[in-house]
Parts: C-alpha cells; sequence; structure tokens
C-alpha cells in the first residue's frame, strides 16, 4: 500500500497510522458492500420494471410509491461508481436495468430533458424540469458510460447538457435557473422541495451541476463542457462562498441573497467537489485557489459543524444563530470525504482525526444495525425519527457508497 504524505512530506506513516489506515479501509469497504447488497435485495421492482419508490424507516415496502428521477439516477450512478472502483462486471446487469429504466420512462421525447416523478407503474406524473435533476442525469450517465462504455449513455448525457446550457444558463446574470415547465418555458414554482425556498438560482442546484460537469468532461474531454466547468467553479467562488466560507443557498435572479441559512453538509460537500472539478480541468490557478478556500471552509466547519458526539448539524441560521441540531444521514458522509481530502491537502492529522471521529458516529449511531442501510435522521440525542425513509426520493444509496469509496481511495 502506498503511504500517505505526513506534515506535507512523503514520510511513510508510523506504524500505528498504518494500522489505523487498514482498519478505516476495511472497515469502509466493508460498509461499501453492505450498502451495495441492501438496495439490491430491497429495491429491485420485478412486477413494475426499475427500482421501488419508498422503503420505509422500517423498511416496509410502499409497494405503490411514485418513483422520483433523483432516486434512480442516483441508483444508476452508485452501482455504475462500484463497478468502476472494483474494476469488473458485476454491477452491470443492474446498471443497465437502472439506465434503460430512465431512458424508457424519465427521457422526455418529445421536449429533451427528464421528468420529475413517474408512477408506480412508470407513467409521467410530475413532468417539470427540475435543473437539478438534469445535472443528476448526466451525472450517472457520464458514471455508466465510463462503466459500460454505452455510447448512448454518453451521447444523452452531452445532449442533456447542450439543453441546460442552450435554456437553463442565464447568459446575461450567470448561473442556471432552477426549474421549468415541461415544454421549457418559465415556471412560477421552483422549488426543489417543500423544505427550500422558491428561489431562481440555488448553491444546491450550482453544486450537483458542478459534479456533473466534472464527470461528464472526465469521459469526453469536450471543450465546451470544460469551459461551462470552469466558468462554473468561478462562480459558485464569486456568487456562493462568503467571507467566512460558508456558502450561501438561495438568490434571485439577479443575485439578491434571500436567506441567512447555512448548511454544514453542503459547505464542506461543496468544499471537496470543487477542489476535485478544479484536479480533473488540470487548471493549476484553479486547483491552488480551490484546495486554499477547502482549507478554510474545513477549519470553519470543524469549529461550528460538529456536536460533541462528533454528529454533524443539519444547519444554522447566521441571523438568528440558531441550530437545528438534527443530524441527517448524508452531511456525516460528506463531512468524512471533505475532511479527508483537506488532510491530503495539507498533511494534517487533525483532520483525518476528526474524520475518523465522525465515522466513528455514522458506525454508531447512523448505521441501522438491525433493518439495513442508514437512518435518514436522528435527533441530537441519536434517535432515529421513524416518519423517514430508508428508500424514498431523496434517500438513496449516493452519498454514504461514495463516501466509502473516496475513503479507500484517498488513504491509498
Amino acid at each position: 500500500m502506498m503511504s500517505k504524505k505526513s506534515g506535507n512530506n512523503n514520510q511513510k506513516p508510523s506504524k500505528d497510522a498504518q494500522i489505523k489506515y487498514d482498519t478505516f479501509i476495511k472497515q469502509s469497504t466493508k460498509e461499501l458492500e453492505n450498502i451495495l447488497n441492501f438496495w439490491q435485495l430491497n429495491t429491485i421492482d420485478s412486477s413494475y420494471g426499475g427500482f421501488y419508490g419508498r422503503r420505509d424507516h422500517f423498511n416496509k415496502l410502499i409497494p405503490k410509491a411514485e418513483k422520483g428521477i433523483i432516486l434512480n439516477t442516483r441508483i444508476l450512478w452508485s452501482f455504475s461508481a462500484a463497478g468502476n472502483f472494483y474494476g469488473n462486471t458485476q454491477y452491470l446487469e443492474i446498471c443497465k436495468r437502472a439506465f434503460s429504466y430512465l431512458k424508457d420512462k424519465f427521457k422526455d421525447e418529445e421536449y429533451g430533458g427528464v421528468y420529475w416523478m413517474v408512477d408506480y407503474k412508470g407513467s409521467p406524473s410530475i413532468t417539470r424540469k427540475q435543473t437539478y435533476a438534469q445535472a443528476f442525469t448526466i451525472y450517472s450517465l457520464s458514471e455508466y458510460y465510463k462503466y459500460s462504455l454505452n455510447r448512448v449513455a454518453l451521447d444523452w448525457a452531452m445532449e442533456i447538457f447542450y439543453q441546460l446550457e442552450k435554456v437553463a444558463l442565464d447568459v446575461n446574470l450567470g448561473g442556471y435557473i432552477e426549474s421549468f415547465k415541461r415544454d421549457w418555458k418559465p415556471i412560477e414554482d421552483m422549488r426543489l422541495s417543500e423544505k427550500d425556498l422558491n428561489a431562481s438560482k440555488t448553491m444546491n442546484t450550482h453544486l450537483h451541476i458542478l459534479e456533473a460537469y466534472t464527470t461528464l468532461f472526465e469521459v469526453c474531454g469536450n471543450e465546451k463542457v470544460g469551459i461551462a466547468l470552469e466558468h462554473l467553479i468561478h462562480l459558485i467562488l464569486k456568487r456562493f462562498l462568503t467571507e467566512d466560507f460558508h456558502f450561501r443557498l438561495f438568490f434571485s435572479n439577479d443575485w439578491n441573497s434571500l436567506s441567512t441559512e447555512v448548511s454544514y453538509g453542503h459547505d464542506i460537500e461543496a468544499a471537496w467537489l470543487l477542489v476535485n472539478a478544479a484536479r480533473k480541468l488540470g487548471n493549476k490557478d484553479l486547483i491552488l485557489s480551490t484546495e486554499t478556500n477547502a482549507i478554510s471552509i474545513a477549519d470553519s466547519f470543524l469549529m461550528q459543524a460538529l456536536d460533541k458526539d462528533f454528529g454533524v448539524y443539519n444547519n444554522i441560521d447566521l441571523h438568528s444563530m440558531k441550530i437545528d441540531t438534527d443530524k441527517h444521514w448524508w452531511p456525516q458522509a460528506e463531512a468524512v470525504v471533505g475532511l479527508m481530502y483537506v488532510w491530503e491537502i495539507t498533511g494534517l492529522n487533525k483532520y483525518l482525526n476528526n474524520a475518523l471521529k465522525i465515522w466513528n458516529f455514522i458506525d454508531q449511531i447512523i448505521l441501522d444495525k438491525i433493518n439495513g442501510e442508514w437512518f435518514f435522521r436522528v435527533n441530537k440525542d441519536g434517535v432515529p425519527y421513524r416518519n423517514e425513509n430508508k428508500v424514498g426520493p431523496w434517500k438513496c444509496p449516493y452519498h454514504n457508497s461514495r463516501a466509502c469509496m473516496e475513503i479507500v481511495r484517498l488513504l491509498k
């Protein structure tokens, strides 16, 4: 195994450190297997195709639940990424299933792009075009192409890319418009979910366009994709990142901030996704800029986002300073990855040590060791909410499977 740098040099880690690395790799590798097995065993819909739309907290099937585009694209991404991670074809069939269902049921052949939701039989039920959903489709298709070399997937990803650049990109004021009607005409209610503000431009959507374009550029090398990705990095750093290293979440079309809320999970996720994007572009100035900002974001995160049990709080309102002390599954996963990226950049063990403590919180509190997978969220005392999904429109295998794969990659 290649040794990790220590204190910004290439010295081999101590014996105790190497044992710590090896243990972390074994734990994350095993958890990746557990996650993938759960989704293979519990979500394939043999009656109507694709994957079930919902299982409740107790893993009870809700057989007639709607099927969301985010769930389905994230399933395709997760198993494609796992296939690329392992370097074998063991997940090719489930990926083909996921890809075919997306193409047959979610693709809008008339207007382009993908629907937001279909019913349990696969008929479109919510046909609006969320830019966020188009981004996740590009992300999953690009990863699937990397795994399968299915040219249809790459061509479709490029088709959606050009659609976003033509319709969603605000060429005058910058950034991407949040949502549209089915025919890509303006829509009044742009919200991604009931919890969100009705805002024209959001950090969440731009972040996931970033990761989508990063993987698309990686697999195709298209110059226009590279230019769009570079512009997006600059935009996120300029418009969304604050002087105290948080990201503003909601904006009007002309870039007036609409909220004082900060999402700790999005802060630390953006830190490493920006670095990854700059590295894929190979732009030395952007690499330096994103790495420098990632360190500052991580430092701010460590000072504010962690409870005494090393669980990651959900968010804070910077006006009232009220903290949402619930701990959702996905910020825990992103925190581990984000802190490990900064450890890789700096060689400072405080980042790895905190990542390990958050991983321990995941292992002790977030993993559902009875019904499988991860709890959607727990309260400040670590008690799971029983009204949340185990599988659902937003509860998917992407954050946690990706974290496990990134842990191994960063430690080797």
